[in-house]
């Protein structure tokens, strides 16, 4: 049985009352071999053929990573990134002015971002001290009178960023239960963690959606392409509400054929979680080094004594880190991906003849 809201009820009001954009190739389906719908060019001036527009709705793509991910295709939405499936979450369903937003610090810093563009105030309800989620604090808080009718945005980043843990999937599905609104899962990270993926929970829930992305375990960040699930009634949102043609024929190219290569990007990631293994052993040897967090990602947060003095200080040699002192919870920490090999190799030497 299907849990959750009634979507058309927490959709805004305009994106209800909204007659979306029609593109000529959305309005086209089949096969032919003249096209005069779309005033391109018939000729095409770059080795790839790109004077076409490529397809709207993404539909081999999107065949592809359902096929992949064992869900239906109607419940995929290809984004351009990650970052765009967010933001089209505040512009279906958070009420600028009106609406409140749930993010749980420290998290990824974009979720704060889009709040501010979408002008909606955002509801902060810190991690607790091992960075897991405070789902008695948040309890509390679903249960407010004032706050019942303005919720309409949780974000769950899992594993989390900067912190690197998986939350427990549990506790988000209690979670998704009680709120009141619309719940988004972002695992970016996912593809490094052996906790379980929440993707199993868009067939229950009619109010959560799951954010995955090609651009971290699968290599491809420069092609910006991310996925989003969700039930085919969100999904419907977003198409009527993204942009036309929001994902390049490049990058859908790029994405189909990375999926062919699956099983070299499983022993990538084979490869990276042993590395982040070394990489937080060596990092632990370090005298400066006070403290390093555990790590369901592609990176390690780590506590040292003056984080602002080793950022530079490995600057100057040419090897950059993250300095998140600044973040909530996160003093003194700096987060370092996982490299190469050689890369690695580095650091860690860079990090020895360093005294802080």
């Amino acid at each position: 049985m299907m849990q959750g809201q009634d979507i058309a009820e927490l959709l805004r009001r305009n994106i209800r009352d909204m007659k979306p954009y029609s593109s000529a190739r959305s309005e086209f389906s089949g096969s032919a071999s003249i096209f005069l719908d779309a005033n391109e060019n018939y000729e095409s001036f770059s080795d790839i053929p790109l004077n076409r527009y490529p397809d709207p709705l993404q539909r081999e793509l999107t065949r592809r990573i359902a096929e992949f991910k064992g869900v239906p295709s109607d419940a995929v939405l290809v984004t351009n990134g990650s970052d765009e499936a967010i933001d089209l979450a505040f512009r279906a369903f958070a009420e600028p002015k009106e609406d409140n937003v749930l993010i749980m610090p420290p998290t990824y810093g974009v979720y704060q971002v889009f709040a501010d563009l979408n002008n909606v105030e955002t509801i902060k309800v810190p991690l607790q001290d091992d960075f897991s989620i405070d789902v008695e604090g948040l309890s509390i808080l679903f249960d407010h009178r004032d706050f019942m009718h303005t919720l309409k945005l949780l974000f769950v980043c899992t594993p989390n960023n900067p912190t690197g843990n998986a939350m427990n999937r549990d506790d988000i599905a209690g979670l998704v239960r009680a709120f009141p609104g619309i719940v988004v899962v972002d695992e970016a990270y996912q593809d490094f963690s052996d906790s379980p993926s929440c993707l199993e929970l868009v067939q229950e829930f009619q109010n959560l959606i799951v954010l995955q992305t090609f651009s971290k375990a699968w290599g491809m960040a420069g092609a910006r392409v991310g996925m989003a699930f969700a039930q085919p009634e969100i999904i419907k949102v977003f198409q009527a509400i993204k942009y036309p043609y929001n994902v390049s024929e490049l990058s859908q190219q790029a994405a189909l054929q990375a999926i062919d290569r699956k099983d070299q990007v499983a022993e990538q990631i084979g490869i990276i979680k042993e590395a982040r293994r070394e990489l937080s052993a060596e990092l632990e040897k370090l005298p400066y080094v006070l403290q390093v967090y555990p790590s369901d990602a592609n990176f390690v947060l780590a506590e040292v004594s003056d984080a602002k003095r080793l950022y530079e200080m490995l600057k100057e040699q040419g090897i950059i880190i993250r300095n998140r002192d600044k973040e909530y919870m996160c003093k003194g920490c700096v987060r370092i991906t996982v490299g190469s090999p050689e890369e690695q190799q580095q650091l860690i030497q860079a990090m020895k003849q360093i005294a802080l």
